[in-house]
């Protein structure tokens, strides 16, 4: 039995093992592309379109117990005016005395205007019912700003307070599988299966991330509002559903669209 020098035999098996891993990283390159190709062919007929006409008929639609619109909903820079507030929410509202998303200023706006009970809302099952209005509200309004750079205010000290609470939250690990929001979402160049994960604690991947919300989701057949997105993030961290406009996700919202600042509002998106 002829014994092959050692040298020979590691020339021969390197071609080998190129040709193992060299296909394998092809495929995952091509994969990518083709998921980006594949969202790139459905934004044409983006479903949230549909959801957009929604949501302009239920702002100009008198409804609830008190039958009014909600044209006289005050969003942060004066009642009706929709244009350019997706981008600086959330902020403080001093008429609550508190710190509101886009989905808590619709409650509020909701209840006080049209007569609606906004417990009733929160209550409800995870995007049903009037949930499911208040998102179709969310991404007609964040539609109004798209391509508009976000610029949320700090200059509240209770917006400096969310905000640091947000920080907080985002790298707060606990669950059964002892996750953060940062375990996936903390640094460049990271992903899950074929899915690019933004890094929030820059200001590109904030502005993608925060920016592309409301979205259609194509794999459930539903559109999520930035509330629905977080409180689905917390269900993959095995954590409690966090209750529908909680401070926690108005937080973890501040954060996000602090880092975010200057990037453009790309909504309503598409996902996978």
């Amino acid at each position: 039995m002829t014994v092959l020098p050692r040298a020979w035999l590691t020339w021969a098996i390197m071609p080998l093992a190129c040709l193992v891993v060299t296909p394998a990283a092809w495929a995952q390159k091509s994969a990518a592309d083709g998921i980006a190709e594949y969202r790139k062919m459905l934004q044409d007929g983006n479903p949230a379109d549909l959801f957009e006409v929604k949501g302009e008929s239920l702002w100009k639609t008198k409804r609830g117990p008190k039958n009014v619109s909600l044209e006289g909903c005050d969003l942060g820079k004066g009642p009706g005016v929709v244009k350019g507030a997706w981008v600086e929410l959330p902020r403080y509202f001093a008429d609550t005395g508190k710190v509101q998303d886009l989905e808590s200023r619709l409650l509020t706006c909701m209840e006080r205007l049209q007569g609606f009970k906004a417990q009733d809302i929160i209550d409800t099952p995870f995007g049903k019912d009037e949930q499911n209005n208040v998102t179709a509200l969310a991404t007609w309004i964040a539609a109004e700003s798209k391509g508009m750079k976000f610029n949320l205010s700090q200059s509240h000290p209770e917006e400096r307070k969310m905000y640091e609470v947000g920080k907080r939250l985002f790298f707060m690990r606990g669950g059964s599988h002892d996750f953060a929001c940062a375990t996936c979402h903390a640094q460049d160049d990271k992903r899950i299966r074929l899915q690019d994960l933004p890094n929030i604690t820059g200001n590109a991947g904030a502005a993608m991330g925060f920016g592309a919300w409301p979205a259609y989701r194509v794999s459930n057949g539903q559109m999520w509002s930035m509330q629905l997105r977080l409180n689905d993030c917390y269900r993959q961290q095995r954590f409690p559903y966090p209750n529908f406009v909680s401070d926690a996700t108005i937080a973890l919202g501040v954060y996000m669209g602090v880092n975010a600042k200057g990037g453009e509002a790309a909504s309503p998106a598409i996902k996978r």
